[in-house]
This record gives C-alpha cells, sequence and structure tokens, in this order.
C-alpha cells in the first residue's frame, strides 16, 4: 500500500509541474488585472516590443516555476513533521506563515539575480503608482503560492483519505472472513455436541435387544448406521433443506418406536411448498429427543410429538408436558444448540414456550 500512494505522488508531481507551471502563469496574469485592472502595465501591454514582453513572461514563468517547487518541498517537509492528521491548526499557521515569508525571501533572491543580469531597475522610491504595483507583485506572487500549497495539500489529504477507505476495507473484509471462521469453527462445536447424547441413548436400546431379539437388533443397527451416516454426512453442512430433515426423522422414529414403543407418537404436517426450506440439520431429532429425556412417556401417559407449520409460516415442534419427576437439573444443552446455530446462521430466532399444557419450540424456515 506505501509503495503504491508513493508511485501515484510521484506522478501527481511530474505532471503536476507540467500543467501547473503554465496555469500558474495565467492565473498570474489574471490575479494582477482583478487586483489592479488600472494598473499602467495593462494599458502599455499590447505597445511594447514583443522581445521585452517575451522576456518579461520568461522571467515570470521563472518565477511561477521556483515558487512551485518551493511550495511542493515546503509541503513534502512539513507532512513529515506537522502532518494534518495530528497538528490540523498548527500545520495551517506554519503552512501560512512560510508561503508568505518563502515569497518575500525568494522574490528578493530573484531580484537580485535578475539585477545581476539584467541590470538595477529603475527607481521607484518615489513613484507611488510603480511601488503599488510592486506591492501588489508580491501580494500575487503570496497569493499564488498558497494556491499551490493548497492544491497539492489537496491531493496530500485525498490520497491519505483513499488509502483510508481502502485499508478500512481491508481490515472489514478481514474482520468478515475471521468472523466466518470463527462461526464455521462454533458451528463445528456446536454439532459435535450432539453425537454422545445421541449414541448413549441408542446403544443402551441396542444393547437390550441384542439379547432379546437378534433380528429386530440387526433392523435397529441397520437403521442407526443410516441415521448417524445422515448426521456425519450433514457435519460439514450448515443448512439442509426441511424435506431432508424430515426424511431423517423417518428413519429415526423407527429407532424411537422400537425404543418406546406405541408410547411415542410422531407426527409430522408439512405442506410440499414449505419443504425445500432450509433448517440447521439434525435439529428436529434434537427436538424429539430433548421432549422424551424430560417427559414421561408410557402406555397411560403416551408422550405426543407433533411437527407442523403454524399460521405464521414457521416451524413448529410441540409435544405435551408430563414432566419426570426429578431432582436434576436440566442443562438445556439441546435447546442452547439449536438457538446457538440459528443466531450464528441468521438474525432470525427461536421461539420457546409453554402453552395450553403444551411445550412448543417454534422455528423460522431459512433461506439458501
Amino acid at each position: 500500500m506505501p509503495d503504491n500512494n508513493v508511485t501515484q505522488q510521484k506522478l501527481f508531481n511530474r505532471y503536476y509541474r507540467l500543467f501547473i507551471i503554465p496555469m500558474i502563469f495565467l492565473l498570474y496574469l489574471v490575479l494582477s488585472y482583478l487586483v489592479n485592472p488600472y494598473s499602467k502595465y495593462w494599458s502599455l501591454l499590447f505597445t511594447r516590443p514583443w522581445e521585452e514582453l517575451l522576456t518579461e513572461w520568461a522571467v515570470m514563468m521563472l518565477i511561477c516555476g521556483v515558487i512551485t517547487e518551493f511550495s511542493l518541498i515546503s509541503a513534502r517537509w512539513m507532512d513529515k513533521r506537522i502532518p494534518w492528521e495530528k497538528w490540523p491548526l498548527k500545520r495551517f499557521i506554519a503552512q501560512l506563515f512560510c508561503q508568505i515569508v518563502s515569497v518575500f525571501i525568494l522574490l528578493r533572491i530573484l531580484t537580485f539575480v535578475l539585477t545581476m543580469i539584467f541590470g538595477p531597475p529603475p527607481d521607484v522610491s518615489n513613484n507611488g503608482p510603480e511601488k503599488l504595483d510592486e506591492w501588489q507583485f508580491v501580494f500575487v506572487c503570496v497569493m499564488l503560492s498558497i494556491l499551490i500549497s493548497a492544491v497539492q495539500t489537496g491531493n496530500y489529504l485525498l490520497q491519505r483519505w483513499k488509502t483510508s477507505m481502502m485499508e478500512a476495507a481491508e481490515l472489514k473484509l478481514n474482520a468478515a472472513e475471521l468472523k466466518q471462521i470463527a462461526m464455521q469453527a462454533e458451528l463445528q462445536s456446536l454439532k459435535l455436541q450432539l453425537d454422545p447424547h445421541f449414541m448413549f441413548n441408542n446403544f443402551s436400546t441396542l444393547s437390550a435387544l441384542i439379547e432379546e431379539d437378534k433380528n429386530m437388533a440387526l433392523s435397529f443397527l441397520e437403521n442407526l448406521s443410516r441415521v448417524y451416516r445422515y448426521m456425519i454426512i450433514n457435519l460439514h453442512n450448515d443448512l439442509i433443506t426441511l424435506r431432508e430433515e424430515l426424511k431423517f426423522i423417518q428413519a429415526y422414529a423407527f429407532l424411537i418406536k422400537i425404543r418406546n414403543g406405541e408410547n411415542v407418537d410422531i407426527q409430522t404436517d408439512i405442506p410440499e411448498a414449505f419443504q425445500s426450506r432450509g433448517i440447521p440439520p439434525i435439529t428436529l431429532q434434537l427436538l424429539i429427543e430433548n421432549a422424551i429425556k424430560h417427559n414421561v412417556a408410557s402406555t397411560a401417559q403416551p408422550l405426543h410429538i407433533r411437527i407442523y407449520i403454524n399460521e405464521a409460516g414457521t416451524l413448529t415442534v410441540s409435544n405435551n408436558i408430563q414432566l419426570i419427576p426429578t431432582n436434576m437439573p436440566s442443562t438445556k444443552l439441546g435447546l442452547q444448540n439449536i438457538r446457538n446455530r440459528y443466531r450464528l446462521l441468521s438474525d432470525q430466532s427461536t421461539t420457546i414456550k409453554e402453552e395450553n399444557g403444551l411445550f412448543m419450540v417454534t422455528l423460522p424456515l431459512l433461506d439458501f
């Protein structure tokens, strides 16, 4: 970035000299006329010999060039020692003072040099109009010096602004990339939390089935591997379609039926139009597992779990509340997992509430 700025500044200075000196000369003529349009100089302008006029203009071009070079040098010197960013008021006063003083010094030096070359100028100490023209010339040169410095300073501040904007954009991009990496890492960590809870419950059931019914154990193991394969495949997916999740739930419901028989009733009612929307993978499995973990499910008190689209067009998972009496506090790991994943994936949040004897979790459907 700094090398690019240096290159741009060098190019600017090169073209600056190419165009600014003739422009400053023309501006000098305009300002001189505006300051005193009744000067004798203008009435005699077109009656003087062209050689004398060209010589005078060449000298004035030289003066404009010297003023331009000194303005650039002094501005660069001050950029290092009194930068605008740190001391704007101090820099403004110092630069203005430097420009005024330097013009007087430069004009004295140029007058001395020109006197050595062309001889002394006529004495105008007692000539009011000529003395006025001399001071007007000095005034115009000071104004030109300030203008040159202002243009150079404006370019410097513009380059600094562009650099700051590019650096800010780069920092913002880096921050976004770091945030994305952090989000992915957190998502992976949250997803991995699912496995111990899931596997513990189902391996316990499988262990019991092996002793009771080996054929059923084989069928259970086959469906368990199918479910677990789904979880592995979607470990690196932040979103899947609701259709895929429902197919997974159908396989998972088989495991639930083996584990709980008719004590757990799982029903789904999802219109086809909503099944192409997105949902974090394994979300429904977590909610079903959570309902079974915390509620009584027996022949006398069957647990009814319903998955449906509510009137607001969002996905709802509900179950009747019949809590298992226990002194063990709930970790609420499953619900927190779902909340965290929605927080990372969108600005929409889940809603959890109890109403009319039902525990309901509302999940926004996301777009890919």
